[in-house]
C-alpha cells in the first residue's frame, strides 16, 4: 500500500491515480489464460471468450450451457439436475445454521422495508380543455439474477438482487448460481434464494449463464432483465447481451474509497479499506485525508490487521496492486478527488460528516460517520450493496426497485384539447416532412367541422 502525497498539486497529475482502465481492458491472469488455451485450445482475450460462449449458447441451448457448466465448474448435469430441486432447498433448510438464518430473514426483512419506500407510483393528472397526461410504472414480467458462487458464497447478494424484485412486483426470478464440483449449490445461498422468493433457480455461471438468460433455452427462460455482479466473464457476457435483455450495470472489482481528517480512529479507517481488500485481487481500497498523520498511522494498523487475517493473502496482493493513501491540501480538496475517483463505497469518516454529503456528486453509496462501515450496507442496512464500480457511478445509480420496473406514457386528449393543439402539431410535422402524421390530425379536425355543420 503506498502513500501519495498530493498537496500543492494540479488536479490533472492527480487523476490518474483515481480513474481506473475500463473494466474490459483487464488482462487475465496465468492462470485464468491456461483455462482458456485448455478449453478452447489458443489464447484468446476475455472479449473473445465471452463471444464464444454467448453465441454458442445461443444457437445450441441446454448443449452449450451444460457443457460449458462442465468445462468451467466441474459437474455434469443435465437439464433435470440443473435446476434445483424441491428436495435440495429441504435439505438447504435443514442445513443452514438457525443463527445464520434469523440474521438472513432480519436482512431480507430490512431490505423489504427500504425498497417498499421507494416503489414509483402511476399517476394521471388533468390538463386544459379535458385533456389528461399520465404514466404507469409497471415491473417486468421475467428477470434473470446472477449471484456469484463456486468457490464461495454470497447470500446477502441473493437477497439485495431478489428482494427489491419481488417489492417490484416481478412474478418470474430465475437465479443463476455456479455449482460446486459436485453439483450442489451453497445451502446458504439456496436457503436465502427461497427465502427471499426466487421461482427458480439454475445451477450455471459465467457466461454461459447470462447468454441463457438473454437468449432462452428449453431448460432455461428467457428474461426481460439480467441483474447482479460477476466477474470480467458475467460482466463481458452482459454487455454482449444487451439490447436482447436489459442489465442492471457493467460492474467491475469492489472498491472503497474513505475520506478522513485527523481526529478518525487510525483503527476503523484500516478495518474498512481490508473489507474490501479481502474480495479480490483486483479491489481497490483507497485514503484520502489531510492529515499525514492519519495517514502514518493507518499504514501501520493495516498492516497490523492485515496479518491476522484469513485472506491475507488476497487482501495483502489487494493493497500492493491498488491499495493507495493519498493526503490532500484539506478535506475540500479529499473531496474533489473523491468525485474524481467515483467509488462505489464512500465513507465519510470527519468531524461532520453530513456536512460534507452536499459535497458528494459521484458515489455509489456513502456512508457517513464512525458507526457506519461499508459492510453494514453489505448485509443489514436496507439500501441495496449492488452497486456501480469502476467510476460508472458519475452515470449508473444503485440497484433499486425501479431497477425491475418500467415506466408508460399514458395520453388521452378530449376533442377540445386536440383542436386547440392541432395546428402545432401539424405545424411541426409539416417542417420535419411528415405529412402523413400532420394529415393524421388534419382529418379528425376536417371530420368533427364537417360532423358539427350537419348537425
Amino acid at each position: 500500500m503506498r502513500t501519495v502525497d498530493v498537496r500543492n498539486k494540479p488536479l490533472a497529475e492527480v487523476r490518474p491515480l483515481l480513474v481506473k482502465p475500463p473494466f474490459d481492458a483487464v488482462t487475465l491472469g496465468a492462470g485464468a489464460r491456461e483455462r482458456v488455451k485448455a478449453m478452447f485450445g489458443r489464447d484468446m482475450t476475455a472479449a473473445e471468450v465471452v463471444a464464444r460462449i454467448v453465441a454458442d449458447v445461443r444457437e445450441q441451448g441446454d448443449a452449450a450451457l451444460l457443457r460449458y457448466t462442465e468445462m468451467t465448474d466441474g459437474p455434469r448435469l443435465t437439464p433435470a439436475t440443473m435446476t434445483v430441486s424441491a428436495a435440495e432447498f429441504s435439505a438447504a433448510r435443514q442445513t443452514v445454521e438457525p443463527a445464520v438464518m434469523a440474521s438472513l430473514t432480519k436482512a431480507i426483512a430490512n431490505v423489504r422495508s427500504y425498497h417498499a419506500e421507494r416503489v414509483p407510483q402511476s399517476w394521471m393528472t388533468e390538463r386544459p380543455l379535458g385533456a389528461k397526461l399520465g404514466q404507469r410504472c409497471l415491473p417486468l414480467e421475467r428477470v434473470g439474477v446472477y449471484v456469484p458462487g463456486g468457490t464461495a458464497a454470497y447470500p446477502s447478494s441473493v437477497i439485495m438482487n431478489i428482494v427489491p424484485a419481488v417489492v417490484a412486483g416481478v412474478k418470474e426470478i430465475i437465479m443463476a448460481v455456479p455449482p460446486a464440483r459436485d453439483g450442489s449449490v451453497n445451502p446458504y445461498v439456496l436457503a436465502a434464494a427461497e427465502a427471499a422468493g426466487a421461482t427458480m433457480v439454475i445451477k450455471a455461471g459465467g457466461a454461459q449463464a447470462v447468454a441463457a438468460l438473454a437468449f432462452g433455452t428449453v431448460t432455461v427462460p428467457k428474461v426481460d432483465k439480467i441483474t447482479g455482479p460477476g466477474n470480467i466473464f458475467v460482466t463481458l457476457a452482459k454487455k454482449a447481451v444487451y439490447g436482447y435483455c436489459d442489465i442492471d450495470m457493467l460492474a467491475g472489482p469492489s472498491e472503497i474509497l474513505i475520506v478522513a481528517d485527523g481526529g478518525a480512529d487510525p483503527a476503523y479507517v484500516a478495518a474498512d479499506l481490508l473489507s474490501q481488500a479481502e474480495h479480490d485481487v483486483l479491489a481497490a481500497s483507497i485514503l484520502i485525508t489531510d492529515s499525514p498523520a492519519l495517514a502514518a498511522a493507518v499504514e501501520q494498523e493495516t498492516t497490523r490487521q492485515l496479518a491476522l487475517l484469513p485472506r491475507a493473502g488476497i487482501a495483502g496482493e489487494s493493497l500492493a496492486r491498488n491499495g493507495l493513501i493519498i493526503i490532500a491540501d484539506d478535506i475540500a480538496a479529499a473531496m474533489e478527488l473523491a468525485n474524481i475517483a467515483a467509488p462505489e463505497h464512500l465513507e465519510i469518516l470527519t468531524a461532520d460528516p453530513f456536512a460534507q454529503l452536499p459535497s458528494v456528486r459521484h458515489a455509489g453509496a456513502v456512508f457517513l460517520g464512525p458507526y457506519s462501515p461499508e459492510p453494514l450496507g453489505d448485509y443489514l442496512a436496507g439500501p441495496n450493496h449492488v452497486l456501480p464500480t469502476g467510476g460508472t457511478a458519475r452515470f449508473y445509480s444503485v440497484l433499486s426497485v425501479e431497477t425491475f420496473m418500467k415506466r408508460t406514457s399514458v395520453i388521452a386528449y378530449t376533442e377540445a384539447a386536440l383542436h386547440a393543439a392541432g395546428e402545432d402539431v401539424i405545424a411541426l410535422a409539416t417542417a420535419e416532412g411528415l405529412e402523413a402524421h400532420a394529415n393524421a390530425v388534419r382529418i379528425r379536425r376536417r371530420r368533427d367541422v364537417a360532423d358539427s355543420s350537419r348537425s
